[in-house]
């Protein structure tokens, strides 16, 4: 076998890049890895499976033989995560390439813990658990978005409570991987199509319980940034009290299971019923109250005198009006008796100082004809034209003088 570099002219046999493939594989000796079982399969005494890494999509094949597999935990199963000792070997003959494991343990559950610790303070670092951004639930949704495992208990749990509390909700169920390396995959896809569902009021993602490892799925920050992104109000129902996942702490509420998450999601229609039936038993109370408050009201203010007997007003002051007017009429006939005697007393005055009155008594009044009144002899010259006016009359007449009889 020449070790000349291959050509068109001069190419390499398979057997030869083969035995220089595992020749390289060889020099790489053996190396610790962790990832996650996703396929464990016995035949004679021997174990073939896959080993997934947990973080990106790469699976690579491994193989426990029987004297190794004695020497390793018996309660290995699919969907653990696992630490191995592992050394490559390419198998010539097949061209393929597995790896041997020469160990193989449990990732301790404090590292877990530890990880997942870190994604959490990274995440509230973010502000993805502040309470501002939590939404609330619709109070009565006409159509509820479920991610779940198919055929599962948490499903059966879900739509039966919910229908009990109100028959009329309708569901929209999108099945998914609830563990197992196909989880986070599911579930991101599940909750972006229940998401972009104009007709979908609030989603649940359901889950009942289960063993911490095999709840990791729910917390791996695909499914967290999901959640978080998600427009719809989420509800996580996981339902594992001891280890709460992420997805609990990102989501706009969580429910302890299930069936607590149908009841915390769906109103009950006996309990809205019995609701309303209440509030209009207080209201027909209260205006019932009010109205016999008015009642009362009316029929007191009915009872006074001035609407019981309307006439008693206008007869009181018509009283009142007739008294007025009589007091009046006495004061202006008193008046009027009193004006009388002055006005006598002045004329009896007036008369007594009157001309008239001196004729009266048998005097006269001399004038000339252009009226000058004579007061002397010697106003009336002999000849002299005169008009005499008595008490009853006048008359004219001609002066003469004195020594005419």
């Amino acid at each position: 076998m020449t070790d000349a570099p291959p050509s068109a002219d001069a190419p390499w046999p398979i057997s030869q890049l083969g035995t220089k493939l595992r020749d390289y594989i060889d020099r790489l000796g053996s190396v610790w890895v962790e990832g996650e079982i996703t396929q464990w399969g016995a035949s004679g005494g021997n174990v073939y499976g896959k080993l997934k890494d947990v973080d990106v999509d790469a699976t690579v094949g491994f193989t426990i033989w029987s004297s190794v597999r004695a020497k390793i935990p018996a309660d290995l199963k699919q969907g653990d995560r696992v630490i191995a000792l592992v050394k490559p070997n390419y198998w010539l003959k097949g061209g393929t390439l597995t790896m041997q494991v020469m160990a193989m343990k449990h990732v301790g559950l404090g590292d877990l813990l530890e990880r997942l610790e870190r994604l959490r303070a990274q995440l509230a670092s973010e502000g993805l658990f502040e309470p501002s951004r939590k939404r609330r639930l619709p109070f009565l949704p006409h159509c509820i978005g479920l991610i779940t495992g198919k055929d599962s208990d948490a499903e059966k749990d879900v739509l039966r409570n919910a229908q009990l509390r109100w028959p009329s909700v309708r569901f929209r169920v999108v099945h998914s991987a609830v563990q197992g390396d196909r989880t986070v995959g599911e579930v991101v896809s599940a909750i972006q199509t229940l998401d972009a569902d104009p007709e979908v009021d609030v989603i649940i993602v359901a889950r009942g319980g289960g063993d911490f490892q095999n709840l990791l799925g729910f917390s791996d920050e695909r499914v967290v940034r999901a959640a978080a992104a998600c427009e719809t109000p989420l509800v996580s129902a996981i339902g594992h009290e001891a280890d709460r996942p992420l997805l609990d702490d990102v989501a706009d509420l969580r429910a302890s299971t299930p069936t607590d998450a149908a009841k915390r999601v769906v109103p009950d229609v006996a309990e809205e019923l019995s609701r309303v039936q209440q509030a209009k038993a207080r209201l027909s109370s209260r205006v019932s109250t009010l109205l016999s408050h008015e009642i009362d009201r009316l029929a007191a203010m009915r009872s006074r005198p001035v609407l019981a007997h309307p006439e008693w007003m206008l007869e009181s002051r018509s009283e009142e009006l007739t008294r007025t007017v009589a007091r009046g009429a006495e004061l202006i006939d008193r008046a009027i008796e009193r004006a009388g005697g002055e006005v006598s007393d002045l004329r009896s005055q007036l008369r007594a100082l009157s001309p008239q009155r001196t004729l009266d008594r048998g005097y006269a009044i001399a004038q000339l004809t252009d009226g000058t009144i004579v007061r002397a002899a010697d106003d009336a010259p002999d000849g002299a034209r005169l008009r005499v006016t008595v008490a009853a009359g006048a008359f004219g007449a001609t002066s003469t003088g004195d020594d005419q009889p």
